[in-house]
């Protein structure tokens, strides 16, 4: 075989049932489904199929991936978006040749970028891999240049979560894309062009569990009767998606219905035939409305106390827009950003028009306010939730 006349390809709608065909006679692991961002890949050799690839979505968790990048919990689940899971990577029986195998995963480097950005809108970053130690050493992604960075912890991703017992540990291996891939992973702020959609934030399995106990003392407003949901079940279930970036009633609603069975277990959902069951939008909205104000602010500076420690004072620090004039007030627009010392985190942003008009004539780069003030840490999470809090 000439491995210069190996060519990679897209596998084309109508040859989806033939390559799943394949992969469960040949690959041990049977085929897979598409998950999430998938592309399948089919390798030819004089128009004959040669091998089979699979690139999905990333493992949701990874401890020495995580470890490796170096990025913080707050950025994981923002970014995962930029790596691709090498899912599948099947040579047929009958091809078995020498280097045939680092051919095709050159060829796949030297071009998956491009197409996931042609086909996703973004670009990735990193590719990843998990290798069975004990049917195989990972030789193929040594001799192609991939970094062995450790092994999992061996636990299973099912239904409920991760399962209990662990299994063999898998061989972690990893390519970045660019030389400077780990660096813009792991960065507090990522160029535009790697975004896809809003900011994202995933809450840890402590927080999920605490986030109830706080709301258990607020006086529910509604009627004994009809009452399927507790109260603090509902509040911290619009707590927990607000500070997951949800923003109104609607998106509350959807963050919750895409809730894990264990991750509503741990928020206290009811259990109800079988499963646990969550709060329609029209609970959540009845909630909100009518829950005391009062109690619901000291609920949430109690929860900001316990886990918004963090940062033991914030700094205010302004900036002057660069011909941004409010429409209200004909002047030029500041804005005011409370940002954390020991953490580098933007709690907040507020806007504020001090400057007279003459001011905003000027055609200046943007200023930096020339004084800083420093206090205590408030409750931040007050003005997280502030769209929670009924007028």
């Amino acid at each position: 075989m000439k491995l210069s006349q190996v060519v990679l390809r897209h596998v084309h709608p109508a040859d989806e049932s033939r390559f799943n065909r394949l992969m469960q006679a040949h690959h041990y692991l049977g085929a897979l489904p598409k998950i999430g961002n998938t592309i399948w890949y089919v390798a030819t050799y004089k128009s004959e199929w040669v091998a089979l690839l699979s690139y999905s979505a990333a493992a949701l968790k990874c401890g020495v991936r995580e470890d490796w990048i170096g990025w913080k919990f707050r950025h994981q689940y923002d970014r995962l978006h930029l790596i691709a899971n090498n899912s599948r990577f099947l040579i047929l029986p009958q091809h078995h040749y020498k280097n045939l195998a680092s051919k095709i995963l050159s060829l796949c480097r030297q071009r998956i970028q491009q197409d996931w950005l042609n086909r996703f809108g973004y670009p990735l970053l990193l590719m990843e891999t998990f290798v069975d130690p004990s049917r195989f050493s990972g030789t193929i992604y040594k001799a192609s240049n991939w970094h062995f960075i450790g092994h999992t912890k061996g636990y299973q991703r099912t239904r409920r979560g991760y399962s209990n017992s662990r299994t063999t540990p898998k061989l972690v291996f990893v390519q970045p894309l660019q030389r400077n891939a780990r660096l813009l992973l792991s960065s507090d702020i990522i160029p535009d062009q790697y975004n896809a959609g809003g900011a994202k934030m995933k809450l840890t399995a402590v927080q999920m569990r605490s986030l109830p106990d706080f709301f258990k003392e607020i006086d529910d407003p509604r009627r004994a009767q009809g009452k399927r949901h507790r109260l603090h079940v509902v509040l911290a279930i619009s707590a927990g998606a607000v500070l997951c970036g949800m923003r109104g009633y609607k998106a509350i609603s959807d963050w919750a219905k895409a809730l894990s069975p264990l991750m509503r277990e741990r928020f206290g959902c009811r259990f109800q035939n079988g499963k646990r069951i969550i709060p329609c939008e029209g609970t959540i909205r009845d909630v909100l409305i009518r829950v005391d104000p009062v109690q619901l602010d000291q609920a949430l500076q109690k929860w900001n106390e316990a886990y918004g420690a963090i940062d033991q004072s914030l700094a205010i620090d302004g900036k002057t827009m660069c011909n941004a004039i409010d429409k209200e007030t004909g002047r030029q627009t500041h804005i005011m950003s409370a940002i954390g010392h020991q953490s580098g985190q933007c709690y907040t942003q507020k806007k504020s028009v001090l400057c007279r008009l003459k001011d905003a004539t000027k055609k200046s780069k943007p200023t930096k306010l020339k004084s800083q003030f420093h206090f205590s840490t408030p409750s931040t999470l007050k003005e997280r939730l502030s769209p929670l809090m009924p007028c």
